[in-house]
């Protein structure tokens, strides 16, 4: 049986995803699937770089602006829901088009491994929220240090999560971990730069606009509404202006390392990336986004081309 074709854009930040994405789907009848982490939280507007409606020029995006930064969701329930949405774009014969830089949810989603269904645990969860990151870390370490690998040591929540998954199964994560077959035929494309100092002013520039459009007062409106909530705190873009919104930084410092931390976010996205043999990489330097997209239509006429043979 052959499977119908998606188009998976990856790459780090700033790398211009989402302006690819759309240009793809204004060409081939297609609808855009964030593969996002924060995008799909409400009020998270500025500081996750969510595409604006003039941005979207009228395509159909999902997966943004789904739930409140208060309720739970886990990759698990981004498998289900993009498979969902993935699915109905084809039956109504259209090019589902995933763009984004969560390179978990990506896997999950289209390459060899399901993620064990482990509901969260309340109870368990307050009693490590208790403890110090670098506390929980080395509990994890000890429990599943190929999964902690593949953490960063201080991301909280997502270290909470696999010590829960750990802790409930009574095995490590990584081998609870079922291997599966894409239920896709996916064509991957990823966006980079070769030259470092480029993405990396990329990255600066964005930042200082994202300053410019309000990030400090949709950050202060958020702490305000919600509180030293775990999601805003592990937010890249609100976690640094805090500090400063409680008079303990001036705010030159939050935005240089806001800036920083999102460099080195970028660079964690091209490693995981890069792991990934099947993307056809394109280097933003010398490429524009116009030379890209035709490139990509390219392919996928030929590919289409090559199964009617």
């Amino acid at each position: 049986m052959k499977k119908q074709k998606i188009i998976a854009i990856t790459g780090p930040s700033s790398s211009g995803k989402t302006k690819l994405a759309v240009e793809i789907a204004k060409e081939l009848n297609g609808e855009v699937i964030s593969v996002d982490s924060r995008q799909i939280y409400k009020e998270l507007d500025i500081g996750s770089a969510k595409p604006s409606l003039e941005e979207r020029q009228g395509i159909k995006h999902h997966l943004i602006d789904i739930i409140d930064v208060t309720q739970e969701y886990t990759v698990a329930n981004f498998s289900d829901d993009a498979n969902s949405i993935v699915k109905d774009i084809l039956s109504r014969d259209k090019v589902p088009i995933l763009a984004g830089g969560t390179g978990l949810y990506f896997r999950v989603l289209l390459q060899d491994f399901d993620l064990p269904r482990v509901a969260p645990n309340k109870e368990l969860r307050n009693q490590l929220e208790s403890k110090s990151t670098l506390e929980l870390y080395n509990q994890l370490l000890e429990l599943d240090s190929e999964i902690a690998k593949k953490i960063h040591f201080n991301n909280k929540v997502k270290i909470i999560r696999a010590l829960e998954v750990c802790l409930s199964l009574g095995i490590p994560m990584s081998s609870a971990q079922k291997k599966k077959e894409s239920s896709y035929q996916t064509l991957w494309y990823g966006l980079n730069s070769e030259n470092r100092s480029f993405l990396y002013e990329r990255i600066n520039m964005r930042v200082d606009k994202m300053m410019s459009d309000g990030l400090l007062n949709e950050a202060d409106m958020l702490f305000k509404k919600y509180g030293e909530n775990k999601i805003l705190l592990s937010t890249i873009g609100y976690q640094e202006l805090y500090p400063f919104l409680k008079d303990e930084k001036d705010l030159d410092s939050c935005v240089e390392l806001l800036k920083q931390n999102t460099r080195r976010y970028s660079k964690r996205q091209i490693s995981w990336f890069k792991a990934n043999k099947e993307i056809k990489w394109f280097d933003i330097q010398n490429e524009s986004i116009e030379l890209i997209k035709n490139k990509v239509l390219n392919d996928y006429k030929n590919c289409n081309e090559n199964l009617t043979k």
